[in-house]
């Protein structure tokens, strides 16, 4: 079982959040993009925009079965809640929802290569959001507010976990 797993929305910080609380705890962290880099000899993005959705989704799930598989701290892609079998994973897990304001993540998102996102970024943040915030709900033991200093959304997280019991 994972030590900690996050989901949300592109851009939330998940990955510079799984570092952090991983580094407190002593333990390693995971990115699942990472693994998914890994297994394709190229960055998720290019995965993304060249294979498509569906097989990027296929990498995703063998990512995250692998990861959880650890006892790290793992980062999750913000669209691996689409996956009904990750879903099936993630409720399994120390799982906590990202999330905060639109405004915010945007302004996280100003230099990332995020494929889904291209185009009417806000307009597509929108979307995913509509589409997968049930998801998030589903599968997590708590949300967590991701706005503020890194410091403080590392000490929201472990507060969360520790009171929905994980």
């Amino acid at each position: 079982m994972a030590g900690l797993v996050l989901v949300g929305l592109p851009g939330v910080g998940k990955s510079s959040a799984a570092r952090a609380i991983a580094e407190r705890w002593g333990r390693s962290w995971i990115d699942t993009d990472d693994v998914i880099a890994e297994m394709a000899g190229r960055p998720a993005a290019e995965v993304l925009r060249e294979a498509g959705e569906s097989a990027f989704r296929e990498l995703e799930i063998e990512a995250l079965t692998a990861a959880v598989a650890t006892d790290a701290v793992v980062a999750t892609g913000g669209g691996v809640v689409s996956i009904a079998r990750a879903r099936e994973l993630l409720a399994a897990e120390p799982t906590i929802w990202l999330d905060c304001d639109d405004d915010v993540i945007l302004a996280r998102l100003a230099d990332g290569d995020r494929p889904l996102l291209d185009g009417d970024v806000a307009a597509t943040l929108a979307r995913l959001r509509s589409q997968r915030s049930d998801w998030y709900r589903e599968v997590s033991r708590a949300r967590v507010e991701a706005s503020g200093t890194l410091d403080d959304v590392a000490g929201r997280i472990i507060e969360a976990l520790s009171e929905a019991g994980g």
